[in-house]
């Protein structure tokens, strides 16, 4: 009765005598009851068995109760209670040797396991290591001993009786070992929450890791371009060709060399950043926020800077070699007109000093004005020459010559000369005009020759400068321009030979003059200098540098055939390859859309299409190298194509921008789904429902497109954030709004597009849309959680320790909790407390750690 009495928690009545029997029943029937109560299910046994001392109904009866309150709670990954018991005892003892738990009778009578249990649990309380196989009684009184005096669990078995029977009963080591079981179950709570904290730190320390990568990667990339922009914006001129198209060539490096890879990088950076969000969501962590003056912004705004100035820089570079290439036109012109010049007034001054006519017979000073006359005739026409040579001064000064003061010099002399000419030829003028009252005759031929002689000798000089002269073309168009108007000009040889011939004849006729009348003139000319072997010796120059002109015109339009078939041959790739960069763009815009099958079939195509890109590399390298030989030609335009180098690189360099971007976008999706359990199904859903209102292709959608995608999924977007009407059919969901007349919360709806367009741009991308349903359909670890599991660990307490800490948590996670917990500074504190509470909030809040 006393039994029964502890087991129902009822005082029952004492039975009188004469009637002990049937109050002994009535008591016995009240303890099954209330066993019958608990779920016991008693099976062919009754109160009068039990009265009546059937000691088979009775140790039935003693043995379905154990097993109810003692065993039947204990289950381990969902089996049955007597096999979830017999798991946790082989996990608990896999460790140890010479102990191989398979049942609940023969495997216990060394002792062993029972040690075991103990050791690994409270390995202070028995040494192991010194146990024998083959002393089983020792092993098992030691276990027996320790477990009553350690850990308050009763000796219910007997070590003779054990080792002394053949097979023990199970039932009775069954609920010895179950006893072990419930005392040891906190620290297997404990080791299920260590686990959770783990896994937790694992996540923090690795994503921490990306981010300092990301900060050094981004650094390293900013860096290198505060170096290069100074360059591309330095516009420090050189004053040499060879020296600007060293420039150039740098450049050219530049940009086949050095540039490349920071694209990459670049482009690395940008999928870094975005997989690094993807994790940080997926774990339930803040957004990454990257420190000032690295953000994926601030990058992509100091490549634009970079871009630009790489672009001014090229500007400047073809400007300064046309620039240049002009100016060594222009001095070369100046230095050719000024010598001829130069020449000619050598000893004009002497000449014009002179005092001959104050000896002179009358005839001689007849002779002087009108040779005076000839000179002031040649000198008006040498007027435009000295026009040029300061016109050409000025343009070269314009154009920043660097040889400027020298030419400026040389220009000044000219001048200076020529006014003091001018001055001298005034002064002569007068002084011969005083007598030439004295003078009446004067030979008319002569006068003749010199008037005739003067301009022709000009133009031969002129033709001569003219048919030396340097020439600069860019087109076939200018070369025949040039050869059209040097024909025109042997066209007219045939007249100044005549000219020529009509000059000489009057030099002819003068001679006979002379000899026939005895003219004291010795021959000579006294109104010019010119002589008929000048005459004769500049033209036969003439007639030497046509045929040189001709070569020079041949091979100039040679050289323009070539550079017109440098311009059709990088038009001819040009048209094909930026079409085709244009083409794929479009294509890889539709494979982001028009996805089909799984995840893994999208990434394996999209990789196989950025193969096929990247193999197509080749062509634009052999566009570039025909580039170069455009520019090294000095060509700087091209009609047979509207496609610039520079538009082909962008286009490019934003192709593989763009698909390594998709590719980047498939991962986070795999990545998403696997972490957040969303079934391949799911995810075709998704994709699906976003594809169907994204109308205008663009891989976006508009608020209204958004909230119609929302509703089509089956989700309320209701007045109550809460609320979920669940996953259903699209037009059953549809049909039900209607019927109740429901109309979206705008509030609600303002709520999750701050979710989904944190930035307000008006838009929603498909991976903000997949975060946000993933977040909607699948548990993630929270602060609280982690808050258990720490309390867990600290016994309940408000604290922990750092030997708490170190005895539950793999060393390098416990040394990561201990520098980062701040000190718990709670009325129950201890010395050497720590604060889990604040650091499980900061792991999911905006923190440093």
């Amino acid at each position: 009765m006393l039994l029964l009495e502890v087991i129902s928690g009822e005082r029952l009545a004492k039975p009188e005598r004469g009637k002990m029997r049937v109050h002994k029943i009535s008591n016995v029937n009240k303890a099954l009851d209330f066993i019958a109560s608990k779920g016991v299910k008693l099976v062919s046994i009754g109160a009068e068995e039990i009265v009546d001392g059937n000691v088979k109904m009775t140790l039935g009866m003693i043995w379905t109760i154990i097993l109810r309150f003692a065993i039947q709670d204990i289950s381990v990954e969902e089996t049955s209670a007597k096999e979830g018991l017999l798991l946790w005892c082989q996990r608990k003892t896999a460790p140890y040797k010479n102990v191989n738990i398979q049942n609940f009778h023969i495997s216990w009578k060394d002792g062993l396991g029972f040690c075991a249990l103990i050791h690994r649990h409270r390995p202070e309380l028995i040494d192991y290591g010194k146990l024998r196989k083959d002393d089983p009684l020792t092993n098992l009184n030691t276990a027996f001993d320790v477990a009553e005096k350690y850990l308050d669990i009763p000796k219910m078995l007997d070590a003779e009786d054990i080792v002394g029977t053949a097979r023990p009963d199970e039932k009775a080591i069954m609920t010895y070992v179950s006893s072990f079981y419930h005392a040891f179950s906190g620290a297997q709570k404990a080791e299920t929450a260590a686990n959770r904290i783990c896994k937790v730190l694992a996540v923090n320390q690795e994503n921490e890791q990306l981010m300092e990568d990301y900060e050094k990667l981004a650094s390293d990339l900013l860096e290198w371009i505060r170096r290069t922009i100074p360059w591309l914006e330095n516009r420090a001129p050189e004053n040499t060709m060879h020296a600007m198209q060293q420039k150039l060539e740098d450049f050219r490096d530049y940009r086949r060399l050095h540039k490349p890879p920071k694209v990459q990088e670049k482009c690395q950076l940008e999928i870094n950043f975005n997989t690094l969000q993807t994790k940080l969501r997926l774990s339930n962590r803040p957004a990454f926020m990257p420190s000032e003056g690295r953000m994926v912004s601030d990058i992509n705004n100091a490549w634009g800077c970079l871009e630009q100035a790489e672009k001014g820089y090229e500007e400047w570079l073809l400007n300064e070699i046309r620039r240049l290439e002009r100016l060594d036109h222009l001095a070369e012109k100046f230095r050719q007109k000024a010598s001829i010049h130069e020449a000619w007034t050598d000893g004009k001054e002497a000449m014009l000093r002179q005092k001959d006519y104050e000896t002179a017979t009358l005839s001689e000073i007849k002779a002087l004005l009108k040779k005076h006359e000839a000179f002031e005739s040649d000198l008006a026409a040498h007027q435009d020459r000295v026009e040029q040579i300061a016109a050409i001064a000025q343009e070269l000064n314009e154009l920043d010559y660097y040889d400027s003061p020298s030419v400026n010099a040389r220009c000044q002399k000219i001048c200076d000369q020529w006014d003091n000419l001018g001055a001298l030829t005034q002064k002569r003028r007068e002084a011969l005009e005083r007598t030439e009252k004295l003078l009446e005759t004067i030979d008319q031929l002569y006068l003749e020759y010199a008037k005739r002689a003067a301009p022709f000798n000009n133009w031969m000089e002129g033709a001569m400068e003219d048919l030396q002269d340097t020439f600069i073309v860019h087109t076939i168009e200018e070369i025949q321009g040039l050869t059209t108007a040097h024909e025109q000009f042997k066209a007219t040889l045939p007249d100044a030979d005549k000219e020529r011939l009509a000059i000489l004849g009057i030099h002819n006729e003068v001679s006979k003059i002379v000899q026939t009348y005895h003219v004291n003139m010795a021959g000579t000319n006294p109104y010019t200098t010119i002589t008929p072997q000048e005459i004769n010796g500049k033209w036969d120059h003439v007639r030497q540098l046509v045929p040189r002109r001709d070569q020079a015109l041949t091979e100039e339009h040679a050289r323009q055939q070539h550079n017109e078939r440098l311009r059709k041959q990088f038009g001819a790739q040009a048209n094909v390859i930026g079409p085709w960069i244009q083409t794929k763009m479009e294509e890889i815009g539709r494979i982001s859309i028009e996805m089909h099958g799984t995840l893994e079939d999208q990434l394996s195509h999209l990789r196989q299409y950025e193969k096929s890109i990247v193999n197509y590399k080749p062509k634009i390298d052999q566009l570039e190298g025909d580039h170069q030989l455009i520019q090294e030609a000095l060509i700087f335009d091209n009609k047979h194509t509207n496609y610039t180098m520079e538009h082909i690189r962008v286009g490019w360099e934003q192709l593989l921008t763009t698909i390594a971007r998709t590719i980047n976008e498939v991962e986070n999706q795999i990545l998403t789904r696997d972490a957040k359990g969303i079934s391949q199904e799911q995810m075709n859903e998704f994709r699906a429902s976003f594809n169907h209102f994204d109308r205008d292709h663009s891989g976006t959608l508009g608020p209204e497109e958004f909230k119609a995608c929302l509703i089509s999924l089956g989700y309320d977007i209701g007045n109550d954030p809460q609320k979920k009407t669940g996953m259903m059919d699209t037009d059953d969901f549809r049909a039900c709004l209607i019927s109740m007349g429901y109309n979206m919360g705008e509030a609600e709806f303002a709520r999750i597009m701050s979710i989904v367009d944190p930035n307000r741009l008006g838009v929603v991308t498909f991976q903000a849309f997949i975060d946000f349903m993933s977040r909607e359909t699948a548990d993630t670890d929270t602060a609280d959680q982690v808050m258990a599991s720490f309390k867990i660990l600290a016994g309940d307490k408000n604290y922990i320790t750092m030997d708490e800490l170190r005895r539950e948590l793999p060393p390098d996670q416990a040394e990561y909790c201990i520098a980062r917990m701040a000190p718990y500074a709670g009325p129950d504190a201890v010395p050497g407390a720590l604060d889990y509470m604040s650091f499980s909030t900061a792991l999911y809040g905006e923190s440093d750690l």
